[in-house]
């Protein structure tokens, strides 16, 4: 049986793929993931820039848009709130878009094989690859819970709206009537989130049986998923059209139903209206969370930016795109909060109780909260369907891009032996993500799927993002990264470059590490409402956490391990590009990067030039 060790798998990884496959070029027959008029002829393109705009947006534009956003702006004075969600958004989101987009384009790779720029920090792929495999596991699951009760949704009267819960019947189609009045507290729409559709048992220690309707459910999202990407971006691309531009639809359609409703204008009033409290800015708490909302809002540091960028054409304005989605992203969280809290106050009204005792965040406003709040509305069942039609799509086009950044990774890695068979690369990745998920659809699957939230998603993204932008501006050099950007979007003058210098060099690296402590400084173990994690739980949470970081550490020492001559220089090779960085192809490369591949040591010398 053959044998691997790290010097095999890292010489696979970043081994010069490149050339190797622009030789073979000619002699294979074209792919199905390669149009006729892609400038790349081994990775392909984007068949249109409209494609890669609804694509990014559509990563962008996730679930958190519709049920974080709102509540922390309610949370945190309203209106006030926006100032410092506006400002992190120029310090820290946009620089950091604008960087991971260029940085992909400009080579043409995935986010492990772009760190032949710095060698010395490709662990920081393999970090962003692992967590985006963590999140896709348990994103699907919550795909699958819209999936579920987009199903329930097709009955009248909708099964969560009577008094009681207590059916635990699998099949959806069933009228699922909750009779004889809540209990314990919870509203009717709780008890049928806990008792009918998760079947949730009282801690995680108590796994209990797969809940087949959602394994079911669950299934059918994977399937979407590999439909959708079985060609890359060349099938998910016109997927998109639909999963990126509906949500806006139905938004639109409950804004315009909810302002018309008896209370919505207080919930917009609780929102964003006149009761705004400018002492709120005082509290450092919402900067902090203003910044964290920016940061994963926009998805930067999963690797998905850089994957989806690296099929674009070479010469294409990245800097246009980056304005344009960052706006496009902060626009769609504040369009959607008025929406949200438009039916939340005509919720409150019905109850006759204040706003703030009805308004939620994450699963308790996705399944709980509105779904209870459209069970009053006439014609309930219409509005719950368009609701979580909404919610399955804004999940859709981001989990498209999870898992292109994993199958792009693949592909990078083994060029020669996969080139031609994304269909079947695909469906293995969502087959063992499906089986990896199958914990996340029993007894006590929305444990794991806040453990996994925690540990994954959390501050490991806050350590990429900042070893990212440390890496690119001092390892690399912030003024040879502009260079490589001008090489993309032609000259700018030093005024243009001025602002992104100044976030790139100093405001968002102090801003990063900033968000980066605080975050540990004031790290709790999760819970889930009142049920505490077991010991063995924390302890495999840490344990994804040092699973996915450990390989910063181990390909830094690896790489300085492998260069020669004394530990100065050892640590300088492991910081310098490698000979085949630059553009992915020949004619793009010009008399900065040389022929890939060339001896001539006065074109290799234009690749180490002065990096600040």
């Amino acid at each position: 049986m053959r044998k691997y060790n790290l010097s095999n798998i890292t010489g696979v990884l970043f081994k010069n793929s490149v050339a190797a496959e622009q030789d073979n070029n000619g002699s294979n027959k074209q792919d199905s993931h390669v149009g006729q008029e892609d400038e790349n002829t081994d990775r392909g393109n984007w068949s249109s820039k409209r494609e890669y705009m609804l694509s990014m947006i559509g990563y962008a534009v996730g679930l958190g848009n519709v049920w974080r956003f709102p509540y922390l702006a309610y949370k945190h004075g309203g209106g006030a709130f926006l100032i410092p969600y506006t400002i992190m958004l120029a310090v820290a989101g946009l620089p950091l878009f604008f960087m991971e987009s260029s940085f992909g384009q400009f080579c043409s790779q995935g986010p492990i094989n772009v760190w032949k720029a710095v060698p010395i920090l490709q662990g920081v792929g393999i970090t962003m690859m692992l967590v985006s495999t963590f999140v896709a596991i348990y994103y699907n699951v919550i795909i699958a819970y819209s999936i579920y009760y987009l199903f329930a949704s097709f009955q009248y009267p909708l099964p969560w709206s009577a008094k009681d819960c207590n059916s635990t019947a699998l099949n959806v189609t069933e009228n699922q009537t909750c009779q004889n009045g809540s209990t314990a507290g919870q509203s009717p729409s709780e008890k049928y989130w806990d008792e009918v559709a998760l079947q949730r048992t009282s801690s995680m220690n108590e796994t209990g049986p797969v809940v087949w309707h959602l394994a079911l459910c669950l299934l059918l999202a994977w399937i979407l998923v590999g439909a959708a990407l079985f060609k890359g971006i060349k099938s998910s691309g016109k997927v998109v059209y639909f999963t990126a531009t509906f949500p806006y639809v139905v938004l639109f359609i409950l804004l315009i139903r909810g302002v018309t409703l008896e209370g919505a204008k207080d919930g917009i009033e609780f929102y964003i209206g006149s009761k705004s409290n400018l002492t709120k800015l005082a509290d450092s708490e919402v900067w902090k969370d203003a910044a964290t909302q920016i940061f994963f809002s926009l998805s930067v540091a999963w690797g998905g930016l850089m994957a989806l960028s690296s099929y674009n054409k070479f010469y294409n304005n990245s800097y246009q795109d980056s304005i344009i989605v960052c706006i496009t992203n902060c626009g769609t969280s504040v369009f959607a909060g008025f929406a949200i809290f438009s039916i939340l106050g005509h919720m409150a009204h019905v109850y006759q109780r204040p706003v703030s005792e009805v308004a939620d965040a994450g699963f308790g406003l996705a399944f709980i909260a509105y779904p209870d709040a459209l069970s009053k509305l006439p014609i309930s069942p219409l509005w719950s369907i368009l609701f979580f039609v909404m919610l399955i799509t804004l999940g859709l086009d981001s989990q498209f891009a999870g898992i292109e950044v994993i199958a792009t990774c693949l592909q990078d890695a083994y060029p020669k032996l996969l080139k031609s068979k994304r269909g079947i690369v695909t469906t293995a990745v969502c087959t063992v993500l499906f089986l990896l998920g199958l914990p996340c659809v029993t007894g006590a699957g929305i444990y794991w799927v806040n453990l996994i939230d925690t540990f994954c998603a959390g501050w490991i993204l806050l350590v990429a993002g900042l070893l990212e932008v440390l890496g690119l501006s001092i390892l690399y050099g912030g003024n040879r990264f502009i260079k490589d950007i001008e090489m993309m979007i032609g000259s700018k003058s030093a005024l243009f470059w001025l602002w992104w210098r100044a976030c790139w060099f100093l405001i968002t690296p102090v801003v990063l590490s900033i968000i980066l402590v605080w975050s540990l400084y004031t790290f709790t173990s999760p819970t889930y409402g009142s049920v505490v994690y077991p010991d063995w739980g924390i302890s495999l949470g840490w344990c994804m956490t040092a699973f996915c970081l450990i390989w910063i550490p181990i390909l830094a020492v690896w790489k300085v391990y492998k260069a020669s001559g004394g530990p100065w220089q050892r640590i300088k090779a492991a910081c310098s590009p490698t000979e085949d960085w630059g553009p992915y192809l020949e004619c793009h490369r010009g008399e900065r990067y040389g022929t890939r591949g060339a001896t001539d040591p006065n074109v290799i010398s234009n690749k180490f030039t002065t990096r600040l």
